[in-house]
Parts: structure tokens; sequence; C-alpha cells
């Protein structure tokens, strides 16, 4: 079995910061790609940030030059640093691992259960 478990989520101010972390553990033989989606009300769920097994990231246009994604390739674990926060950004954010499963051969998505990001004054 996989474990996908985010926290860091809550509630701040327009301009402020939050980290979001995500574990990831259990049967693993590697993990390719890791990530975090967003889903607003009303709104489907959208890429925010990825980054590969190679670190190479990508970003939401809507988040660049505010938010950073970083990886613990040994913990297997991947972060979320938001800065300079907006209303906007308000959403579940859901953690996303691309792996393969130890004694499995081909990779599948795994999901968090998601936290909530609130941005209100």
């Amino acid at each position: 079995q996989v474990q996908v478990v985010e926290s860091g989520g809550g509630l701040v101010q327009p301009g402020g910061s939050l980290r979001l972390s995500c574990a990831v553990s259990g049967s693993i033989f590697r993990i390719y790609t890791m990530g975090w989606y967003r889903q607003a009300p009303g709104k489907q769920r959208e890429l925010v940030s990825s980054i590969t097994n190679s670190a190479i990231t990508d970003y939401l246009d809507s988040v660049k030059g505010r938010f950073t994604i970083s990886r613990d390739f040994a913990k297997n674990m991947v972060y979320l640093q938001m800065n300079t926060l907006k209303p906007e950004d308000t959403a579940v954010y859901y953690c996303n691992a691309v792996l393969r499963r130890s004694g499995i051969l081909t990779t599948d998505n795994y999901w968090g259960q998601g936290t909530q990001v609130t941005v209100s004054s």
C-alpha cells in the first residue's frame, strides 16, 4: 500500500505565506513526478506545480514567482512554499505522486486527502 499525507494548510491573510508538506510512504519502488494540484469550489482541479525525479520544475502561470516547489528525495517528501498569497489561491490543495510500487511493473497516480488553504482578511 501507498500513503500520501499532506500538511500545512490553514487560514492566512492576503500577502502572507504558507508551506505545504507531503509525505509519501509504503511499498515504493520509485517515485517519478510529484506535484501539487488545487481545486476551488465550483472549479476543476488544476496543476499548480510539479517536480520530476530530475528536479525539473513547472508552475501554473498565476503562481510563478510566488510559489516554490522542492523535494527531498531521501525522505520521499515534496514541499510547496507559497508566498504573497492572494484570495484567488484559496482552494483545497492535493499532493500527487506518480510512482511504481515494489513488485508492480506499471506506474500509477496516488493522491493525498487534500489540505485547505484559505486566503482572507
